[in-house]
């Protein structure tokens, strides 16, 4: 098997599952937000941080380091406007899931408090929360755009 296809295969095995893991546990943890049982939102919160360590942290690690082995080997100029681009927008997503691993842990470390005690979850969960709902947004979509600059490479 020809290795450039190989790792090829691989930075797209990593994207989808770092797109797809981000939008799985996005939709878990915005669906525990309109329950009022605190044991739920302990185990979205719990499996969502177990699942971004699973999942998400080495995808996030391998993307970089499959991507530059992918443009060394192509013979892409580094600079390409499209591949700048990626670089920009792969910032801007870290940028908003690094504060998202904190968020999210504190809203499990919370939640667990609180059924551990049977204690109402404080009101700084609610702001947390809304926190981490936004900035999952301009990850999205940073990482919307980069599966686009890949496929289509406009520039």
């Amino acid at each position: 098997m020809d290795l450039y296809l190989a790792i090829k295969v691989f930075h797209i095995l990593s994207s989808t599952v770092l797109f797809g893991t981000g939008l799985g546990i996005a939709f878990f943890m915005f669906r525990s937000h309109f329950t009022e049982d605190v044991k739920e939102k302990f185990f979205a919160a719990r499996t969502t941080v177990l699942a971004d360590m699973l999942f998400t942290v080495p995808a996030v690690i391998i993307q970089p380091l499959s991507g530059a082995w992918l443009v060394w080997q192509s013979g892409n100029d580094w600079l390409d406007p499209w591949l700048v681009w990626t670089y920009i927008l792969y910032i801007i997503a870290g940028a908003c899931w690094l504060p998202v691993l904190w968020i999210q842990w504190r809203l499990k470390t919370m939640a667990a408090a609180s059924v551990a005690n049977g204690a109402a979850l404080p009101e700084q969960y609610d702001r947390l929360f809304k926190i981490w709902f936004a900035l999952g947004w301009p990850a999205f979509i940073s990482l919307a755009a980069i599966f686009f600059l890949m496929v289509f490479k406009p520039m």
